[in-house]
């Protein structure tokens, strides 16, 4: 086997679209531009960023920067976080997960009472601090449990950890997300949502927990079965249902996460650390909160340093995002955009711009070739040979 990186650290920069994708016009997202309407008022410190070459994707150009970087187009049929790592890592679903733009059927509401005794509150499109705000009292003078969806695949259910434990509601999603996680409903996810709090003061605890469908054979299951260590940082584990990776750590928010991410860098790991920072979607890209949103990258582009210099001539960097989330676009969903690829290494001699791909799934199969596994799914085309 000849293994031209021993770790290769794929970190996914949840929703820093860099640009509407050729078929955004069917999503109602021409002209969306996550990064690129971020930065356009030219008062931003993305030093490190800007050294990577991402500015160079939404057309600031920087002649001197390191590594190799292009743009990618999404083959996924959806918008969304499980399409978007699904297809990185060779699963391109052809049918979309269903949502539900008007809530629930009353029938689906119907079953979940029956199953959790428990009755149901909200079951509307809803940002998740508001609908706590709006029906936490109701909540926790009647025990039920408040549910709501957003423009994604997802139900999720929200409870006071003093009305329902932590424990009780993992186990209530479980119960919800064999229902749903179905080919009749076809959700992609049930999120428990914990909060804590008085009335007027209610807040979202870290203790969010996934509950997904268990995904079909992709990238990881090929490095699994050929004993590459796969290591998730983030909600990776739940994304992927624990399916094919080796160690799972939680975060509790992107400076978490990167603290996890240096620390995983400082130590003897060998495989692939898959990590997803998510406070860029759910915290300001949901929220339309442009401001927030940069802030967030300035505190990435602040702790990059610190895990660039533990790299060694041995790892190899990948920097994506799994969709778009313009904070500047209307409505509060994801936006239909293309994604960066930067790709570094220590002892990378050239740098540049590699040519445009056309699916994510390149990122895996270039994976998968570093470790000289037999690409047996065929879904992306390696970029291996084109790094010197």
């Amino acid at each position: 086997m000849i293994v031209m990186y021993d770790r290769v650290f794929l970190v996914v920069l949840d929703s820093l679209g860099v640009g509407a994708a050729k078929d955004a016009h069917k999503y109602g997202d021409d002209g969306a531009n996550t990064l690129g309407h971020i930065i356009e008022k030219g008062n931003y410190n993305l030093n490190i960023l800007e050294k990577l070459g991402f500015l160079n994707l939404v057309g600031v150009n920087k002649e001197r920067t390191i590594g190799y970087r292009a743009i990618i187009e999404p083959k996924n049929l959806a918008k969304d976080t499980l399409n978007g790592h699904y297809e990185m890592m060779g699963l391109i679903e052809k049918k979309p997960f269903q949502t539900y733009p008007d809530g629930f059927p009353l029938e689906l509401i119907s079953e979940i009472q029956r199953a959790v005794n428990r009755e149901v509150i909200g079951n509307v499109v809803a940002s998740g601090t508001k609908i706590i705000e709006e029906l936490g009292e109701m909540h926790i003078k009647t025990g039920a449990i408040i549910v709501y969806t957003s423009a994604d695949s997802v139900l999720q259910v929200a409870a006071h950890e003093s009305v329902i434990p932590v424990e009780e509601l993992y186990n209530i999603c479980k119960k919800i997300s064999e229902i749903v996680l179905t080919e009749k409903y076809k959700i992609g996810r049930v999120i428990a949502r914990p909060f804590v709090g008085k009335v007027g003061d209610f807040v979202r605890t870290p203790r969010r927990k996934d509950f997904t469908v268990v995904p079909k054979e992709n990238y990881l299951d090929l490095l699994y079965r050929n004993g590459v260590e796969v290591l998730g940082i983030g909600k990776i584990g739940d994304i992927f249902a624990n399916k094919s990776i080796t160690t799972s750590i939680k975060t509790s928010n992107n400076i978490d996460g990167l603290m996890k991410l240096i620390d995983v860098a400082k130590s003897n790991f060998k495989g692939l650390c898959f990590v997803n920072l998510n406070d860029f979607d759910t915290l300001y890209g949901h929220r339309r909160d442009r401001d927030g949103y940069l802030r967030a990258l300035e505190e990435l582009n602040y702790y990059l340093p610190i895990f660039l210099n533990r790299l060694k001539s041995t790892d190899l960097v990948i920097f994506t995002a799994d969709h778009g989330n313009d904070p500047t676009y209307s409505g509060t969903d994801h936006t239909r955009e293309n994604v960066p690829l930067i790709v570094y290494s220590t002892k990378m001699k050239d740098s540049g711009k590699l040519d445009n791909r056309n699916t994510l799934a390149d990122i895996g199969a270039t994976i998968i070739d570093n470790y000289d596994i037999n690409d047996t799914l065929n879904t992306g085309t390696s970029f291996l040979e084109l790094l010197h």
